[in-house]
């Protein structure tokens, strides 16, 4: 049984952003929204662990956040947060994709 290093690392990385984006803006929409991805993220790396044919929970939480993120970017053409997370998403899907095959 090999660990998804990765997808918990990105479940980690959604909770942390949306612990920052409270702290520092006081977005209760970045904490909620972070800590239901990351922890929906969390779940589907510990999927992945234990069947790496099992992606669907991960691909969906990465999927959703490649979308929404990438549309935030293309409207408001900032890279920290939007930008960014929507790179990493995209990332993370093929990742996932390219592992299943």
């Amino acid at each position: 049984m090999a660990i998804d290093w990765i997808g918990f690392g990105y479940a980690a990385l959604l909770v942390s952003g949306g612990f920052l984006g409270f702290s520092r803006k006081g977005s209760i929409v970045s904490l909620i929204a972070g800590l239901t991805f990351g922890l929906l993220a969390a779940y589907g790396a510990l999927r992945v662990s234990n069947n790496p044919r099992d992606i669907k929970i991960s691909l969906i939480a990465a999927g959703i956040l490649a979308v929404v993120m990438g549309l935030r970017y293309n409207r408001s053409k900032k890279i920290m947060p939007a930008g960014l997370l929507a790179a990493i998403s995209i990332s993370m899907v093929l990742k996932l994709l390219i592992n299943l095959s």
